[in-house]
C-alpha cells in the first residue's frame, strides 16, 4: 500500500511565509542554502521547525508554534547587515496582520493536499541572534499558525 502524502506543519509554514507580500520565490525553506551568494540580495527566511503548540483533540485544526529565522549576509564586507535581517523579519510580522493573506488556499508540494492558515501571530518578539561565526545577521521569533488541511 502506498503512503498518501499528508500536509504537515513545516510544509504549511513554508508555503504561507512564501506567499507573504514582499517575500520572493525561493526565499523560504526548511534548510538555509549553503551558498550565501544565492540569498545575499534579499536575505532568507528559514523555517526551523515546530517548537510547541497543541493539535486539537476533536477536530483537525493544527496549532503549532514554529521557529522562524531571518538571515541576511554581506559577503563583501563580512559585517552582519542587521537592518536587512530585521526588515525581512518585519515583513513576516506584517504578514500576520494581512487579513487578505490569511484564509487563502495554499499549494504545498506536488501530491500533497492544499492547506489553509486561519490565523497567524507571534508568540515572541523578534530577537537579534549575535555571534554567528559566518557573520550572518539573524533574527529569530516564534510564530503560531492555526491551520487546516483542505
Amino acid at each position: 500500500m502506498a503512503v498518501t502524502p499528508k500536509a504537515n506543519t513545516e510544509l504549511v509554514a513554508v508555503a504561507w511565509l512564501a506567499s507573504a507580500e514582499g517575500i520572493e520565490p525561493g526565499q523560504v525553506a526548511t534548510t538555509l542554502p549553503s551558498d550565501a551568494s544565492a540569498w545575499e540580495t534579499n536575505g532568507f527566511v528559514h523555517v526551523v521547525g515546530a517548537v510547541g503548540g497543541t493539535p486539537q483533540l476533536y477536530y483537525a485544526l493544527r496549532e503549532p508554534v514554529v521557529q522562524v529565522d531571518c538571515y541576511a549576509v554581506n559577503l563583501n564586507t563580512g559585517k552582519p547587515p542587521w537592518g536587512k535581517a530585521a526588515s525581512l523579519m518585519e515583513l513576516v510580522v506584517a504578514a500576520t496582520y494581512d487579513e487578505a493573506g490569511l484564509q487563502r488556499a495554499l499549494t504545498l508540494r506536488p501530491g500533497y493536499p492544499q492547506a489553509r492558515v486561519l490565523t497567524a501571530h507571534f508568540t515572541s518578539e523578534p530577537r537579534r541572534m549575535p555571534g554567528d561565526d559566518s557573520s550572518y545577521a539573524r533574527y529569530q521569533a516564534d510564530l503560531a499558525l492555526h491551520w487546516i488541511t483542505l
